[in-house]
């Protein structure tokens, strides 16, 4: 039996990020190539199991939503996305691809950009 991933979310300071970067020897990182990473990270029991693709994008979108302060049904109002698919993507049970993505990613970086694109856009 495949034992089904869970996201687990985590609350950390500055301060905390910060001493486990420190805490890294990156010169040994970097010299390391992504099979040595990855043998490495097989060999330590303590090591966390490499997020799937959709596991990476649903972090970086919740986070990305709450670095703007909006609750789920603020982020799919304001950029026009069902909440359902936000949803979706954020507990990583779809990942956005392509132009999803791409728009995932506008909102961003150019957050502004993207809502006087959608002032005046009257929907369907």
């Amino acid at each position: 039996m495949v034992e089904a991933k869970r996201l687990v979310h985590l609350k950390s300071t500055p301060e905390m990020r910060e001493k486990i970067m420190r805490s890294i020897d990156w010169s040994r990182v970097d010299a390391m190539t992504e099979d040595e990473i990855e043998a490495d990270l097989a060999r330590d029991p303590d090591a966390a199991s490499p997020l799937t693709e959709a596991e990476g994008k649903a972090i970086w979108l919740q986070g990305t939503r709450k670095r703007m302060g909006l609750s789920q049904p603020q982020f799919a109002e304001r950029f026009h996305i069902p909440i359902g698919t936000l949803r979706d993507w954020e507990q990583a049970r779809r990942e956005p691809e392509g132009a999803a993505w791409a728009y995932l990613l506008v909102i961003a970086h150019e957050t502004e950009a993207a809502v006087r694109a959608l002032r005046d856009w009257p929907g369907p």
